[in-house]
């Protein structure tokens, strides 16, 4: 039987709630992580603002990089946290959609920065001569501007989709609302409203990662030119940071969203939501600055400075 969304004024989170032993170290875990990842991502962001030598393309979309995983998280952590500790699972209807459309947006916007960030390597590797000229300040607020539009619109869409669909179900065996567990919310949905949706989905999600891998293609053949192995190594090596975000980021991403239902598990998808929502953005600025001799250079500025 139907029942219409507007004779409920929201959803239960079950969250951790078949854990209780474990809420309270759940909840410190979050929080530290959190804070790392806020202070992290911060730390880096601030680093490029303040050093001019950090004023490249390259670093301009890594701090973008740094501000979208802020919003990432926080779009998710800070309510998991309170439910965690205060024991609250309720979400209104609409805070439970304003969530989805800004994690399904940010969320997607990682994606699009990561796509941006591998044009960014392809040119420097594959034309160093006229790198300046194909990335630059413009080039990169047109190509960071243009993907949020793209996302925006993408998750406008999804999210009225979504909301306007009649609920047989109330409660969400998560601790967010995210899309695979919405979806099986659903009393029903049109069979030609759900392709059109997984193909527009599939195009947003696979288009970058498409792109990205072309990028590392025509990057790889230009590095199998050159003479030296240590030639070859120190240009791949500028890559190794956002290969690295790259691989771990689409991995649990492509498990999450492109699977059989067969293979659905709610616990199983507590876990993977955490891992993209908190720690990979946690990760992300330890990455950039251990692999990184730029960045660890501009910090032992920064921290000389502070001391003097």
């Amino acid at each position: 039987m139907e029942v219409k969304n507007e004779t409920h004024h929201g959803f239960i989170l079950l969250g951790f709630s078949d854990m209780p032993d474990l809420l309270l170290p759940l909840f410190s875990v979050f929080m530290t992580a959190y804070i790392i990842c806020i202070v992290g991502n911060l730390s880096i962001l601030i680093l490029i603002i303040l050093q001019p030598q950090l004023h490249t393309p390259m670093y301009v979309l890594v701090g973008s990089l740094a501000f979208v995983d802020m919003c990432f998280t926080s779009i998710t952590i800070p309510r998991a946290l309170y439910g965690l500790l205060s024991g609250d699972t309720y979400i209104s209807f609409h805070g439970c959609f304003l969530q989805l459309f800004f994690f399904v947006a940010v969320g997607n916007m990682d994606m699009f920065l990561l796509a941006v960030m591998a044009f960014d390597r392809y040119s420097a590797v594959c034309h160093p001569l006229r790198y300046l000229s194909i990335i630059n300040r413009k080039t990169c607020i047109c190509l960071v501007a243009s993907s949020w539009v793209i996302v925006i619109l993408h998750s406008a869409l999804y999210t009225v989709i979504s909301s306007s669909l009649a609920f047989c179900k109330w409660v969400i065996p998560h601790f967010f609302c995210d899309c695979p567990v919405l979806l099986s919310l659903f009393c029903s949905v049109p069979s030609d409203l759900e392709m059109a949706v997984v193909i527009e989905s599939s195009i947003i999600i696979l288009g970058p990662l498409f792109f990205i891998l072309v990028s590392y293609i025509l990057i790889v053949r230009a590095v199998l030119k050159l003479q030296t192995s240590k030639g070859r190594w120190k240009t791949f090596s500028t890559c190794s940071s956002h290969l690295t975000i790259v691989i771990i980021f689409y991995s649990t991403i492509l498990f999450m969203y492109f699977r059989t239902s067969s293979i659905y598990f709610p616990a199983n998808d507590r876990v993977i939501s955490i891992v993209i929502s908190l720690f990979i953005p946690m990760l992300n600025p330890f990455i950039y600055s251990l692999r990184n001799k730029q960045v660890k250079s501009a910090v032992k500025r920064v921290l000389l400075q502070a001391s003097s």
